[in-house]
């Protein structure tokens, strides 16, 4: 290792700790100056400033002083085994970041819409950004946001459009005790699925993920106007679809 020596004010204002906090470290034993000038102050060497490296590295991963000291003074102490960890976490922070854009992506197309923005909407549209990141995988919502693009935000706002009309024609059939294996529920019940696989992509895992969300989550499913009694009765149509006649 490169010979170095440097005195804590030095060392503190390279690496953008305070001086107190190296005082501290050297006051608990964390890490001790290694080297005397000869006039007696103390000096860091490259050994102390590899060591402080780690401390700064388990410290940001979590751990305690304690633990750090303690992990620090094991026999199997493996240096790159921190640096590893320093690497996970900073891989996780960077998927975090990246999470991030993709919400930011959505609250600046909404504020692009034509229609005015309430607080009630960037509630709905953080929400549904955190049930999504919940339910569906990184591949999952990859794929969504390539659909998402490929359709374009015109034919996306006419399938929003058309969903609540469907359920109010949905459980209309229903309210007035039509058999779910009739004409008229039938075709909604085909438009129903064209719709959901419009979202999908007709990808099973996918609409595994929907499922999951709206049993999970049943006030997504109450504010597009269903509830257990609608649900059950789609099921039976779409069930009648499957069939053979």
């Amino acid at each position: 290792m490169q010979h170095t020596e440097l005195k804590v004010g030095e060392l503190a204002r390279r690496t953008g700790l305070s001086v107190r906090a190296l005082h501290h470290y050297d006051e608990i034993g964390l890490l001790k100056p290694s080297a005397h000038t000869a006039s007696g102050h103390r000096l860091y060497t490259a050994e102390d400033i590899a060591r402080l490296s780690h401390i700064l590295s388990l410290k940001q991963l979590g751990f305690s002083l304690e633990e750090i000291a303690e992990t620090l003074g094991r026999a199997d102490f493996s240096a790159l085994r921190v640096v590893e960890l320093r690497l996970q976490r900073a891989r996780e922070q960077l998927a975090e970041q990246r999470q991030l854009c993709d919400r930011l992506d959505s609250l600046a197309r909404l504020l692009r819409a034509a229609e005015p923005v309430s607080a009630d909407d960037f509630l709905q549209t953080i929400e549904a950004m955190t049930m999504f990141e919940k339910y569906y995988t990184p591949e999952q919502l990859k794929e969504l946001e390539a659909r998402r693009q490929a359709m374009g935000d015109d034919a996306i706002k006419e399938v929003q459009a058309e969903w609540p009309r469907l359920i109010a024609s949905m459980r209309e059939e229903m309210e007035k005790g039509t058999d779910p294996a009739s004409e008229p529920v039938r075709a909604l019940a085909t438009r129903w699925r064209e719709l959901v696989r419009a979202f999908t992509g007709g990808n099973p895992g996918m609409e595994k993920s929907l499922q999951t969300l709206h049993q999970q989550e049943p006030q997504v499913a109450q504010r597009q106007g269903r509830d257990p009694k609608l649900t059950e009765y789609v099921g039976r149509a779409m069930a009648c679809l499957d069939a053979p006649k």
